[in-house]
């Protein structure tokens, strides 16, 4: 009987065995093995060439400004989408007339198409778009958005925050109703301000939240790669190349595979280290966590 339900369990857990060993453990060795050769399609050239292409990326000119494009990003894309993401769900979880069309409305985008919305964006975002057009109504002249660094770098942020702004705003919504109002009421009793009251309450409680969108919107900036390419295709310049980008470019433009296979790979690296490190800050910003 022992043998049996041991069997069943290695029957039940297989499923999943076998699509981690095959969609994942397998293609990452082939990535680590690409990595170790040059590999042209054009030539039909597969040649192992060791280290080179690490070396090469220790070397690249075009990798610092990429590696600050991508930082820029994240940071922004991070801040911007948590701070807005935790306003809405503070306001949507007022009892207020109104807010399942408020909460409907900031989360639709969520549900549409990132290539249908990101051209969207585009079209509004051009010299003679949509958006300069409501400015023109203050008289004031919009820039190019899309043909500055600057603005180029803002635009693809804010585009980006719009568009999954409503997933954390949910996820936040639902960790601000899960809060006892128990606490609440004795802290009015007690006349702590509303402030203080969201520091020292709202934030703990909702700590593991927190932590768990933190993780996804991080994770999720450094894998942005459709906006960008609607939107700028890194330009201009390489303001806006960031790491995914970048690969893109090697590998299917300059159709240097071995190297954008390394790229991958300290993509990945950049991935764990972060995530990892995340995961060690839970012990001292998680609180309520069971």
């Amino acid at each position: 009987m022992e043998r049996r339900d041991a069997l069943a369990g290695f029957l039940f857990v297989a499923p999943q065995t076998i699509g981690i060993i095959v969609f994942v453990l397998a293609p990452l060795g082939l990535v680590v093995w690409y990595s170790l050769h040059e590999w042209n399609v054009l030539a039909q050239t597969f040649r192992f060439q060791g280290l080179e292409n690490y070396e090469k990326l220790l070397s690249d000119p075009g990798l610092p400004p990429v590696l600050g494009a991508t930082a820029v990003f994240s940071v922004g894309l991070v801040i911007f989408n948590m701070s807005l993401a935790l306003l809405l769900a503070v306001l949507l979880n007022q009892k207020l007339a109104g807010m399942a069309i408020f909460r409907t409305l900031f989360f639709s985008p969520v549900v549409v198409s990132l290539v249908a919305w990101t051209i969207v964006w585009s079209f509004l975002l051009q010299k003679d778009g949509g958006l300069n057009g409501i400015l023109s109504q203050f008289g004031v002249e919009g820039p190019n958005w899309l043909r500055h660094p600057t603005t180029a770098m803002i635009s693809v942020i804010v585009v980006q925050v719009f568009k999954n702004v409503g997933l954390n705003m949910i996820l936040f919504l639902a960790a601000l109703q899960g809060v006892p109002r128990e606490l609440y009421e004795a802290a009015r009793v007690d006349g702590i301000p509303a402030f203080r009251q969201f520091r020292r309450i709202t934030l703990p409680m909702i700590s593991p939240t927190v932590m768990l969108t933190s993780i996804i919107t991080i994770v999720g900036s450094l894998q942005v790669f459709a906006q960008i390419a609607v939107l700028t295709q890194g330009g201009p310049g390489m303001s806006t190349t960031v790491l995914v980008y970048y690969l893109y470019q090697q590998s299917f433009e300059f159709h240097k595979f071995g190297y954008g296979a390394t790229l991958s790979i300290l993509l990945f690296v950049i991935v764990a280290v972060l995530t990892f490190l995340q995961w060690q800050m839970r012990k001292r910003i998680v609180f309520h966590e069971n």
